[in-house]
């Protein structure tokens, strides 16, 4: 028998509001180059951003009866994830489900398959990250699993985890390392304007980088 399940344990809204501020980038770099998932899922406007905690769902290739499911149960302001097994010849996903969203508040979608009305979706702004654009209708078959740990673009994500996505991408981040590793993203972006503050100052790269120590020990030499 098929349970639809509630996220078994939420972040809580300040550790998404910690979580907020950062790019997937600087999130990925700050906890140890972990979480980005495939370069591959890409939002279907580079003005869409998303942040929130994670609703997960497992689809069967060209079927959406799960992720209908899937909006029907999400609460506002949850991602819905969909593991739809790398399948890109299929548009499971499209305007009229983007209002039902847009009407529940949900935060935004994330699918390792593929979404279609495109146009649509840019108008409405609902935020929508997928592996592929395909016209391909879908059936309503097969159910499956809601809230269980999936793996979407190479990363596995359990239920409650944070997932961010901008322009360049998506990252996932453990519900019970969010505060830490917000830390660890500000201070990356402190030292980032740091260097960025020296560049107009006038120092050079290899300045900024401490390179030349590590220039000299490969045996790079400079004869300009």
């Amino acid at each position: 028998m098929i349970h639809i399940k509630p996220i078994p344990e939420r972040p809580a809204k300040a550790d998404i509001d910690a979580i907020a501020p950062f790019s997937p980038a600087t999130l990925h770099e700050a906890q140890g180059r972990r979480g980005a998932l495939s370069s591959r899922i890409k939002p279907v406007d580079y003005r869409m951003k998303l942040c929130g905690p994670a609703f997960t769902v497992k689809c069967a290739p060209r079927d959406n009866i799960m992720l209908q499911l899937a909006i029907n149960y999400a609460n506002p302001g949850d991602i819905i994830v969909v593991s739809a097994g790398e399948y890109e010849e299929a548009g499971s996903f499209g305007d009229v489900l983007a209002n039902a969203c847009l009407a529940k508040g949900i935060g935004g979608l994330v699918t390792d398959t593929g979404v279609r009305d495109t146009l649509q979706l840019r108008e409405l702004g609902f935020p929508v990250f997928s592996l592929s654009v395909c016209i391909k209708g879908t059936v309503k078959e097969t159910l499956t699993a809601v809230n269980d740990p999936i793996i979407v673009g190479g990363e596995l994500i359990h239920p409650g985890d944070i997932i961010v996505g901008d322009a360049d991408g998506l990252v996932v981040v453990r519900r019970n390392e969010a505060q830490d590793v917000a830390k660890l993203a500000q201070a990356r972006e402190d030292a980032e304007a740091g260097y960025i503050a020296a560049y107009k100052a006038g120092k050079s790269v290899i300045e900024v980088s401490n390179l030349e120590p590590v220039l000299k020990a490969k045996g790079f030499k400079i004869d300009l």
